[in-house]
């Protein structure tokens, strides 16, 4: 690995060819953070906030794979943690081995995921290593950022939108090789160009959340947020929650902003956020009890907003926190609003009081990552420096148990970045003028 990671630091300063990395020697193994197939039950018993991703993340030697028909070998750089490497790392929902062996029926190619460690990781900025048969449009040396949508593309379902794919699979977490390693495997439908005016550890930490709040929000696939709507988002200083702030600001919505401190607040002031709620302060309590919602403070919620809109209810819910929100969500939503929902934080059994939906033509939308298309227009906001990455703060691969422990127990603000086969954090930047330009941006985050 020093070999490849001399030529990636070289290539920074000097015109090295794809022949030149092309030529560089594979090693038979690299290391790696995974998650181990016998120990799927260690936590069994236990609640949700008391397993510990520090107990059963491991950092490993593994072998490289075999490098399929349209796929790529990555030099990873640096990675990030998203909340899906949380639900790997405490075996759920499910256990993630269950994913690989379901993909590991699919095809005699695909039968190489099954394995009893799970290389974990949804995010990466790196150095095209290798290329497999049939890709044409990358090459070694190739600087890329990847997205996490792995798709087979074999059905007609997928080909209006690949999200669409029977065989959809979110790379990382339902495959193997993930981004949380010194190398990685991809489809090479899944590389974008690395934005070169951000470091590895910025590059790597928009991918998955950046084209999650991009298809939620802004594609016609999610809720198609025009200018002028007034968007609720919950926990919007958070991984997703940052981004859709960034879109709204930029798209010329107007986010009503749902924190759960005063410090998280100020994130949102510094994006530029103006309406501002910090639910903690403010005490909604959503729930009397385990089984009991509470429609009153439904109706304050909903007061609350309409202090800060002028009188107007919420075009758009952005919503990911799930069960403990989403009855507010329905509440709070105008006649003829839309609430998009992803993901399910606190809980994926969401309750909520029909009546609001259905006698006020209100709309639900399920949205699920982003197809290649949305998430390159994602990036390529990141490129011209439209939406800046939200990282807060980096840890080394050795650290990544505590950096998943710290997402998990929310201790983190915006996202958290691990540096991989990266030395040290700051490196991997071409366009220093642009950067010099949106720096305070860039180290938002960083700053508070």
């Amino acid at each position: 690995m020093k070999e490849i990671l001399d030529a990636i630091l070289a290539s920074d300063s000097s015109d090295s060819s794809a022949a030149d990395f092309a030529a560089l020697a594979l090693p038979e193994s690299y290391r790696a953070i995974t998650v181990h197939k016998d120990e799927a039950e260690m936590f069994a018993g236990l609640d949700s906030r008391d397993k510990d991703p520090r107990k059963s993340l491991h950092l490993d030697d593994v072998p490289v794979p075999e490098l399929g028909p349209g796929e790529a070998l990555v030099a990873v750089m640096a990675s990030s943690v998203n909340y899906n490497s949380v639900w790997t790392s405490i075996f759920e929902p499910v256990s993630t081995f269950s994913f690989l062996e379901r993909y590991g029926k699919l095809s005699p190619l695909s039968k190489r995921h099954d394995l009893p460690y799970h290389v974990i990781g949804s995010d990466l900025a790196g150095v095209v290593l290798r290329t497999g048969p049939g890709v044409n449009a990358w090459k070694p040396g190739d600087k890329v950022v990847a997205h996490c949508l792995s798709v087979e593309l074999e059905s007609s379902d997928g080909h209006n939108d690949t999200m669409l794919d029977p065989e959809q699979r979110i790379w990382g977490f339902e495959t193997n090789f993930g981004g949380l390693a010194e190398i990685a495997l991809v489809k090479s439908n899944q590389l974008m160009p690395k934005p070169a005016h951000l470091s590895w550890e910025e590059a790597a930490s928009p991918g998955l959340v950046n084209s999650t709040a991009y298809r939620q929000l802004v594609s016609r696939n999610g809720a198609g947020m025009k200018q002028g709507d007034n968007v609720l988002i919950w926990g919007a200083s958070g991984g997703l929650g940052s981004y859709a702030t960034q879109f709204a600001l930029a798209g010329g919505a107007n986010p009503i902003c749902v924190v759960s401190s005063e410090q998280k607040a100020d994130i949102c002031r510094a994006m530029g956020a103006t309406a501002i709620i910090d639910r903690s302060a403010e005490g909604y309590k959503f729930w009397k009890d385990e089984h009991t919602q509470d429609p009153k403070e439904w109706k304050r919620f909903g007061k609350r907003i309409r202090e800060l809109t002028g009188g107007e209810d919420i075009d758009i819910v952005f919503e990911h926190p799930g069960r403990e929100t989403f009855g507010a969500s329905v509440y709070v939503t105008r006649k003829g609003g839309t609430i998009t929902t992803c993901a399910s934080t606190s809980g994926y059994m969401h309750e909520y009081d029909n009546r609001y939906l259905w006698m006020s033509l209100k709309r639900i939308i399920g949205s699920h990552f982003a197809n290649y298309r949305e998430a390159w227009e994602a990036n390529r906001l990141i490129a011209k420096g439209k939406i800046h990455p939200t990282l807060s703060k980096t840890y080394t691969l050795e650290e990544t148990g505590q950096a998943a422990y710290d997402v998990h127990r929310n201790l983190h603000q915006g996202k958290v970045g691990v540096l991989t086969l990266a030395p040290q954090e700051g490196l991997g930047v071409t366009d220093h003028e642009m950067r010099e330009k949106h720096l305070p941006a860039i180290n938002r985050f960083r700053n508070i």
